[in-house]
């Protein structure tokens, strides 16, 4: 028999969270063999999760090696199945992880997203805790942190992220890759309550629709009534141009964000701290946002190390209109969210219009003035929007009302 070994994963010193699996045709039996810094207290469990596996995908007359660096089970079951698919491509059935029970909830189109956290979508090392660090949403990226050689890898532990990791409430957020490799990545994510895709370098309508088509497709396949939103991400001169189109494609987008570093290249600049460069692509945006009534969304900040900075670039961008910032550190999202957070005079109007619409609603108004101004519905929900980021701020107990 030729002898032909498959591997999966990743190995060496500076390895954790994860594994490497190789697979191999022999003449008789399964024959397993781990190697585990932990084989004495979890070895019989590592052994026992193969075994499943082996038996899922009916595997016999194989070798299977395991390299253990601490990987969950969901990753484990990751590595495996592209390591069978890939030596058994004729294998079609997807080795599914149980549902985390706290991974059952859905989201909102105005749900607030001041802070996203990118995250590798081959690093599982990265997906346990990233929920604690409370940011409003967490991004499992498949597009710029994956190298094309991880690609295929990296679906199957997003997939498996999905479902398996509990997130703490975090809006669960896929970075698709950039058309058309991002529609294949739709079958692997759409199935497991995914909450919101990204959709990076967006230049036209017609990319949009083509996601919207291939989820609607995808939830009427199994059967799936949970909202899934957009979030396309400019980043190029022809973008910017095209924005209102792109953010009034679907009724499913949500937020429109921008990404200044393939941006500046495309305008043949670099980034800059002051950002001179980028202010009419920004100011663009945020006006194609606002106009298609959906959340602006700036680029993230690259400097992890430099808090102050980060402070000046969420200020400015709360001033030009933006209502969160992309994160690649968990550092970085309580800066963001105190400097997204509303100041003593925001607070007070807010609370003013609050109490106004609430007055007006008791007594069946449906205009609501306060004072000789008359206010509309999206004045008072951007003042609900205040009183909800300084109570998430501790800038307001949550029974406000009672004590005015």
């Amino acid at each position: 028999m030729e002898s032909k070994i498959i591997s999966a994963g990743k190995r060496g010193d500076k390895i954790r969270s994860d594994c490497y699996i190789e697979l191999e045709k022999i003449d008789s039996g399964i024959n397993i063999e781990i190697k585990s810094k932990v084989n004495a207290m979890y070895g019989n469990t590592l052994r026992e999760q193969v075994k499943r596996l082996c038996e899922f995908f009916e595997l016999d007359k194989i070798r299977v090696y395991v390299e253990d660096f601490g990987a969950l089970e969901a990753t484990i079951a990751a590595r495996f199945e592209l390591a069978v698919k890939t030596m058994f491509p004729d294998i079609t059935k997807d080795f599914l992880p149980d549902f985390h029970p706290e991974n059952h909830y859905g989201t909102t189109k105005d749900k607030l997203r001041r802070s996203r956290l990118y995250l590798p979508g081959n690093e599982p090392k990265f997906y346990p805790n990233a929920g604690l660090h409370k940011p409003d949403g967490i991004i499992l990226d498949l597009e710029d942190s994956v190298s094309p050689s991880e690609k295929e890898a990296a679906r199957y532990l997003v997939r498996n992220t999905l479902r398996a990791t509990n997130f703490y409430k975090a809006e669960r957020m896929v970075r698709i890759n950039q058309l058309p490799m991002g529609l294949e990545d739709l079958d692997f994510i759409i199935p497991h309550n995914v909450n919101v895709i990204l959709i990076p370098k967006v230049e036209s309508a017609d990319q949009i629709k083509q996601v919207e088509e291939k989820i609607l497709k995808l939830k009427n396949e199994h059967n799936l009534s949970n909202d899934v939103f957009f979030m396309p991400i400019i980043e190029s001169a022809l973008g910017v141009i095209k924005a209102y189109e792109i953010a009034t494609a679907s009724k499913y987008n949500c937020s429109l964000a921008i990404g200044l570093e393939d941006y500046t290249a495309d305008i043949g600049t670099q980034r800059t701290d002051e950002g001179k460069e980028s202010i009419f692509a920004r100011s663009m945006l945020v006006n194609a946002a606002k106009a298609a009534r959906l959340q602006p969304i700036d680029t993230v900040y690259s400097d992890v190390a430099n808090m102050d900075g980060l402070r000046e670039s969420v200020l400015e961008a709360k001033n030009l209109g933006f209502e969160g910032k992309g994160c690649i550190h968990p550092r970085q999202i309580k800066v963001i969210h105190e400097a997204f957070a509303p100041d003593s005079s925001e607070v007070e109007k807010a609370k003013k219009i609050v109490l106004a619409f609430d007055e007006a609603t008791k007594k069946g108004i449906g205009v609501v003035s306060l004072g000789s101004k008359m206010v509309d519905a999206p004045v008072v929900k951007r003042a609900q929007n205040t009183i909800t980021l300084a109570i998430l701020n501790n800038l307001l107990p949550e029974n406000w009302k009672e004590l005015n």
